[in-house]
């Protein structure tokens, strides 16, 4: 059976589009290059003394570790140098990373989170590298944060890098949804999983069950309802929670299920959601309306939600569209 690599889809794609240039299949692989250094760290970081904190904490309040740092610094490295950016932004970073004057800059916008589940590395657990892709708005010179701040259905593309068992590239350009494997025999991303499709009524629920106590009624009894039998399919829901979400999400894609991270009330600072809009929601919201699922913040599209800060926060409901929409009638959605 022939292997299709990424590249080689791209291009296929690329024919098939008359505007297409050529810059952004050199934007993915571009990034491609930084997730397989990524993932050559990951697969070691017990060898290499990448494990642990730095000591510093990021614009999150969280401890940053060891990988964390270095998968932000191969990320900005490779793509401030290809050309093709105008703007950067991390969610390990506070402010907007800009592209230096001495090099040369395009018209893509990338926002990403380095390493997502980063609590886990510890503990061998899988976790990932999300990105999205926004095109920028404004003419030649500075940008500015308003052409920063698009409303998640504006993305050009979006994905994520997952580092497990074996390190896949799931990814969306508005046109279905592929995912490729990486073969380190000869240090490819082969297509494995083409036009992937996520099940319109899932089997499985993810939420963590410890923060019970800090939900509102309505919350509660979205996740009485998965794990109730007396729902539709007279079965409780399996519950299923790896504390990754890229991980999380990536297994309910494939098997079907919803993955939630409702408000709580454990911090103010959590009034609004803990997960981020712009480097987390939108780019795996893109993702599964792409595969045929859906997310929402509780009754609002995700993708459709106007950004006005870089780290805005947002509850997140995703997954197979029936779960998501049983959450919106139980919130008093439309």
């Amino acid at each position: 059976m022939p292997q299709v690599t990424v590249t080689e889809q791209l291009l296929i794609h690329q024919k098939a589009s008359p505007m297409a240039t050529g810059r952004f299949t050199r934007l993915l692989n571009e990034l491609i290059l930084a997730a397989k250094i990524i993932s050559r760290e990951v697969n070691k970081a017990g060898l290499v003394n990448v494990l642990g904190f730095t000591g510093e904490t990021n614009i999150q309040g969280e401890k940053v570790k060891k990988l964390d740092e270095f998968a932000n610094s191969v990320l900005i490295h490779r793509l401030q140098r290809s050309g093709l950016l105008c703007a950067m932004s991390s969610e390990e970073n506070a402010d907007l990373i800009e592209i230096p004057d001495n090099l040369k800059q395009g018209d893509y916008i990338l926002i990403f989170d380095p390493l997502d589940g980063s609590s886990n590395i510890d503990v061998n657990v899988s976790i990932g590298t999300i990105f999205s892709i926004l095109r920028r708005t404004g003419e030649n010179g500075p940008v500015t944060l308003d052409e920063v701040l698009q409303k998640g259905s504006e993305q050009v593309a979006a994905g994520y890098f997952l580092y497990g068992t074996s390190t896949m590239m799931v990814y969306s350009t508005g046109d279905g949804v592929h995912g490729f494997t990486l073969d380190p025999s000869v240090g490819e991303f082969l297509l494995s999983h083409p036009d992937i499709k996520i099940p319109e009524q899932g089997k499985i629920y993810s939420v963590n069950e410890g923060y019970w106590d800090y939900w509102d009624k309505p919350t509660r009894e979205i996740v009485s309802y998965f794990k109730s039998p007396a729902n539709q399919r007279k079965k409780p829901y399996s519950m299923r929670y790896i504390g990754s979400l890229v991980s999380d999400f990536h297994r309910n894609l494939f098997y079907g299920g919803i993955f939630l991270y409702p408000r709580d009330t454990r911090d103010p600072r959590l009034a609004s959601g803990k997960l981020r809009l712009l480097c987390e929601a939108n780019p795996l919201a893109f993702i599964v309306e792409q595969a045929g699922g859906l997310a929402i913040d509780g009754k609002n599209r995700i993708l459709d939600i106007e950004p006005h800060e870089l780290h805005q926060r947002v509850p997140l409901f995703i997954g197979s569209k029936n779960d998501v929409q049983k959450v919106r009638e139980i919130y008093g959605g439309d």
